[in-house]
């Protein structure tokens, strides 16, 4: 009889222990500053609807609101991670709602940002090429940044302006000027896509036997902005300067579509070197057709001075 007895006791001890818990528990619940606020607002709700909406109430006075406790988002502590929670009361009913926190929407507005910027073989260093860190300390680079400027902030106005063709020797950090610009659009939500142009070519090629070429071509003709970044370092053939690259020319020039180049060569040369197919035949006319689409679409600017940057 004893043991049973010991049992019974033990049991009724903890059975007060978890009675007590649940009492302390719930006292922290409803004396919280916040939910005691907005219970105070809700006559209507009594004792009993406050027990049936306990472990919402407790859900609540847990989370983290608007940020307080999360340095950033990795930190938050909250059930749905990067949300903070809200507390409705209509009548009797009690219910939670989620919103996304200023860390949530943070990062989501950066990624959709990053989104921005495609590229096709293109190094991380240009992806991460920063307006700041350009060399301002020449006037052809002075000009250039205030080229950039301009363009970014007429374009984010929605009118139309001729991109750049940047041509110079190697080491000028044409590439990296194309980085800048497609930083500083993504600042305005505006996308680019920068393609490395010799492996645009092998691109091409290769897409015509996986039936990937034409919605390729498509994406190219309707990005909003399109940089080819080292026109004149492929060796084309006279299929692919007139049915890829001048169709896509062709139309962003009717649709009034910006599109930036860099270049070894100057626009005398970059036509020298379209018009002789890898056979070695001449064609000028079919090459002079892309020059003239090329100058309608951008502005020649020259490099001389090797690159550096502010770093």
């Amino acid at each position: 009889m004893e043991p049973i007895q010991s049992a019974m006791k033990k049991w009724m001890n903890d059975n007060k222990k978890i009675k007590d818990n649940f009492t302390e528990q719930r006292n922290k619940v409803i004396n919280d500053r916040e939910i005691k606020q907005k219970l105070s607002e809700h006559v209507e709700i009594d004792e009993q609807d406050i027990n049936r909406n306990l472990m919402k109430l407790y859900e609540y006075q847990q989370a983290s609101k608007n940020c307080a406790d999360c340095p950033n988002l990795e930190s938050c502590k909250n059930i749905l991670k990067g949300y903070t929670p809200h507390l409705d009361i209509d009548g009797k009913d009690i219910s939670l709602r989620y919103e996304k926190c200023k860390n949530k929407v943070h990062e989501e507005a950066q990624l959709e940002k990053e989104s921005l910027v495609r590229s096709l073989y293109i190094p991380k260093q240009i992806k991460e090429a920063d307006l700041a860190n350009m060399d301002r300390n020449s006037y052809e680079r002075k000009d250039l940044v205030r080229e950039i400027i301009e363009f970014v902030q007429n374009y984010s106005k929605g009118e139309f302006r001729r991109a750049l063709y940047i041509h110079g020797p190697f080491g000028t950090g044409k590439s990296y000027i194309l980085g800048v610009i497609a930083n500083e659009l993504k600042k305005q939500y505006i996308q680019s896509d920068i393609i490395y142009m010799p492996e645009f070519v092998r691109e091409i090629k290769a897409s015509i036997g996986n039936n990937s070429f034409q919605s390729k071509i498509e994406s190219f003709k309707k990005v909003q902005v399109l940089m080819f970044d080292d026109i004149g370092a492929e060796s084309i053939s006279p299929w692919f300067r007139d049915e890829v690259l001048g169709a896509i020319l062709q139309y962003r020039m009717m649709e009034e579509l910006p599109i930036f180049f860099t270049s070894n060569y100057n626009l005398e040369q970059l036509e020298d070197h379209l018009s002789t197919s890898n056979r070695g035949d001449v064609e000028t006319i079919k090459a002079g057709r892309i020059i003239e689409r090329i100058t309608q679409l951008s502005k020649p600017i020259e490099l001389t001075n090797r690159y550096r940057t502010n770093e």
